[in-house]
């Protein structure tokens, strides 16, 4: 049985202290400690993206992130990302364009989709879609998500 530990985190902009088993993965602490549960758990091998967080703004697994590979690095969820009353432009976008239907894997695609607009303010159709590529979702909505990413990325470029 491994011990408790405390572990610092800086996740959505503010610093936490908290005691966890260390071979907790970062989802189970995210979802269960700090009780943000937009990531979700989907595979738990970094196949699907329904746990994707930003860690220094690359989207990653955080099914599979071991704890201790977080610590001292900037963690972004999606809750990280806009408030109900100032969303992010990616999630003004998906609603627009109904860019979802059961909402399982949303969070981890808006999460991919953010790194790439990040990295790449104006990406074509075929940049998005290789962005998105590790996210699945079931319900088909892909033509619908790449035209909200897309229709996000001209908006945040329209002064």
């Amino acid at each position: 049985m491994a011990t408790a530990e405390t572990a610092r985190l800086r996740v959505n902009g503010t610093e936490r202290e908290i005691v966890v088993d260390p071979a907790t993965s970062l989802l189970g602490v995210l979802r269960g400690v700090l009780g943000l549960t937009a990531a979700r758990f989907g595979c738990g091998a970094n196949q699907c993206g329904a746990c994707f967080v930003l860690i220094d703004g690359h989207a990653v697994a955080s099914c599979d992130t071991p704890l201790w590979a977080a610590a001292g690095k900037d963690i972004v969820t999606l809750e990280g990302l806009g408030t109900p009353e100032n969303p992010h432009p990616l999630q003004r976008a998906f609603v627009a364009e109904q860019a979802m239907q059961c909402g399982y894997c949303i969070s981890g695609i808006i999460v991919s989709a953010a790194a790439l607009l990040k990295r790449n303010p104006d990406p074509s159709e075929a940049e998005v879609r290789e962005a998105l590529d590790r996210n699945l979702c079931r319900c088909g909505a892909h033509n619908r998500i790449v035209r909200a990413v897309l229709r996000a990325a001209k908006e945040a470029a329209t002064p």
